[in-house]
């Protein structure tokens, strides 16, 4: 199936998902997460989720990654270049909603992308070779392209794999795993 008919359709499914259903996903995706290998790490970047778009919600991430005493990174998106700037986020970390209803740190410590060990990445679908789709802008490849190769990436999906997504470019970067409320992905071994 192409991009853009799948960004449509599980945008479409998304927008069906009661409050409730979206906090019970999203805790079964944040237990499965603790089952793969990703814990050894120091930095962890973390998008905040955007309520509006019915995204994974993040916080018992987050929680996790807090209790287990881990750098946790969050990004703020210039749309200008359509790149992102990474803060770790601390205590003192002041974040607003931009004008896309994004949470994002207002300033702080900034963390080059090398740093940042394991990345949890939004998406909208994903398919059976660790493809991934996206909202369109090319944030996230960017993002990634400037992380190392050894960078761990890990999709959260409320939805299982599609079979194929066809169009994919050479600048798409695939996922080592993507987790689902009922399934982990593996795609380290392709």
């Amino acid at each position: 199936m192409k991009k853009n008919e799948l960004r449509l359709r599980y945008k479409k499914l998304r927008e069906d998902f009661s409050s409730e259903e979206i906090e019970d996903k999203s805790l079964e995706i944040a237990n499965n997460l603790l089952k793969i290998p990703i814990w050894e790490y120091t930095y962890y970047h973390l998008f905040l989720s955007i309520a509006n778009k019915r995204e994974v919600n993040t916080e018992t991430i987050l929680h996790i990654l807090q209790g287990k005493d881990k750098n946790v990174v969050v990004s703020k998106s210039d749309f200008e270049n359509f790149r992102m700037v990474n803060y770790l986020l601390t205590d003192s970390t002041v974040l607003k909603q931009n004008e896309y209803g994004i949470p994002e740190p207002v300033d702080g410590i900034e963390i080059p992308p090398q740093n940042i060990e394991v990345v949890f990445i939004p998406l909208l679908a994903f398919d059976e070779k660790g493809n991934r789709i996206g909202y369109g802008k090319g944030f996230y490849d960017r993002f990634l392209d400037s992380c190392t190769g050894e960078t761990v990436k890990v999709g959260l999906s409320f939805f299982e794999a599609e079979p194929i997504i066809s169009e994919v470019s050479e600048n798409d970067i695939p996922l080592d795993y993507c987790v689902t409320p009922g399934k982990i992905y593996s795609f380290k071994n392709l």
